[in-house]
């Protein structure tokens, strides 16, 4: 078909919610298609270029934030504690590795969430699943978990808030490097790694004073107070991803302006289906989903079709396979990618393919289970001579018991303390942290191949 913003409509879709009032669904989409953007073409195409370094191995890719977004969890200290975890882990990972990282936050638009089942029985009821605050309520009760599409508008004014609020921290001189102490949340102080982490930030300082001995410094060199933070999320909700789609006045092409970077997940990623052939059609750079019962043929298929040109920069693979498959599955992936001379970043999500439930029933991840998975992608990699670019993690920086182990040791016990989640289980800022200092150390590792 020829591709159009709406031609995912004649294409099969799963994981749409069925919005009982379709005019006021028609009327919700067409607000929104009058809404401003919420980042521009030129952004996009700024991270297509940083992920093409990320690709050929001369920047390293950060991506990481919320499991979904709530509503009821908007908070500027949510945001900040996040954007500070984000700020301590990328510096970790460019004085230790170094190499530029480029950072993506699962931010300003992670609202929808895909589900196992269109529906959900507690105590003998049924009712519709909860697929995200952008489409209905948390809370089991036959009202709120009916698709209501003017979500979507409470959605959006909170992506916007979030981005002049990121926008403010990046630019402002909260990312100023001679603020690197500053960013140390109280409860990673206390642990372990905070030891590490400010006798990094010591480090760091004696740079900047040599540097400014030199005369570079703030002021003069906008790098030192400066950051860039993509935004990203799933492209789940197509009717929202599709009214948010603009045709860039410069080049003529279309650009979903929700967010820099959309990604297609592991239950989407059908290559007649609906959320690749909308993906198809938008120039941002986009992330594939890659797991254990991905078909090599399948994904060339789907590299196909969305990068016929084979461009480099457009696709962020990112694979979710679990650590006790990563190593049957990951380098038959590599293999066929590589082996057809395909340009991709790839990037590991060491979260996913771990979920496990605890003893005391709650959702969780074990951090060494996480550590493990992201240990073997860079030995893979490195074993195949192809580039791991970079990772993907769900984490916050609230001080949350989502995840078992880490410097802290959470036990299954200790879950219920602070399992403040609204779909699957986060890294706090204290073990994402600890991978950040574990994921520098394989970078410096694999510098000489490069």
């Amino acid at each position: 078909m020829t591709w159009s913003p709406a031609s995912w409509r004649q294409a099969p879709a799963k994981q749409l919610p069925a919005y009982p009032d379709a005019a006021l669904l028609a009327q919700v989409e067409a607000e929104l298609a009058a809404m401003p953007p919420l980042v521009f073409a030129g952004e996009a195409r700024v991270l297509k270029a940083d992920l093409a370094k990320v690709a050929r191995g001369e920047a390293f890719l950060l991506h990481g934030g919320d499991c979904a977004e709530a509503f009821a969890e908007f908070r500027t200290t949510h945001i900040r504690d996040t954007f500070k975890v984000l700020l301590q882990m990328a510096v970790v990972l460019t004085f230790g590795g170094q190499l530029p990282v480029v950072k993506i936050g699962r931010i300003a638009g992670q609202f929808a969430k895909p589900r196992s089942a269109d529906d959900e029985t507690i105590d003998g009821v049924t009712l519709p699943a909860y697929r995200g605050d952008i489409i209905n309520d948390i809370d089991f009760n036959p009202v709120g978990r009916v698709p209501d599409p003017r979500r979507m508008l409470r959605a959006y004014h909170q992506a916007t808030s979030t981005l002049n609020l990121l926008r403010a921290f990046a630019q402002g001189g909260f990312a100023d490097l001679h603020q690197v102490h500053k960013w140390n949340l109280d409860f990673v102080a206390k642990s372990p790694l905070g030891d590490r982490y400010q006798h990094l930030a010591d480090r760091i300082d004696e740079t900047l004073a040599f540097m400014n001995a030199c005369g570079i410094n703030s002021e003069t060199t906008p790098q030192l107070r400066e950051t860039t933070l993509y935004t990203s999320h799933e492209a789940l909700l197509l009717p929202y991803e599709q009214a948010l789609t603009r045709k860039d006045s410069l080049t003529g092409d279309w650009y979903d302006c929700a967010a820099h970077l959309l990604w297609i997940g592991d239950r989407t990623r059908q290559v007649d289906g609906a959320h690749v052939e909308f993906c198809s059609g938008i120039h941002n750079p986009i992330g594939l989903k890659a797991g254990p019962t991905t078909p090599t043929d399948d994904l060339r298929r789907l590299l196909d079709k969305l990068n016929p040109h084979n461009e480099a920069g457009r696709i962020n693979l990112i694979v979710r396979m679990g650590a006790d498959k990563v190593a049957e599955h990951l380098p038959r992936l590599i293999r066929a990618v590589e082996g057809d001379g395909r340009v991709v970043a790839w990037s590991c999500d060491p979260m996913h393919g771990n979920t496990i439930k605890s003893s005391t029933g709650y959702k969780t991840r074990r951090v060494e289970d996480v550590l493990a998975e992201v240990r073997a992608f860079f030995e893979i990699h490195n074993a195949e001579g192809s580039i791991a670019g970079g990772v993907h993690f769900e984490m916050t920086g609230r001080d949350v018991t989502e995840c078992v182990g880490g410097a802290f040791q959470i036990t299954e016990h200790d879950l219920a303390e602070r399992y403040h989640t609204h779909c699957d289980p986060r890294l706090n800022a204290d073990q994402a942290l600890e991978l950040a200092f574990q994921i520098a150390d394989h970078i410096k590792a694999a510098r000489p191949r490069r």
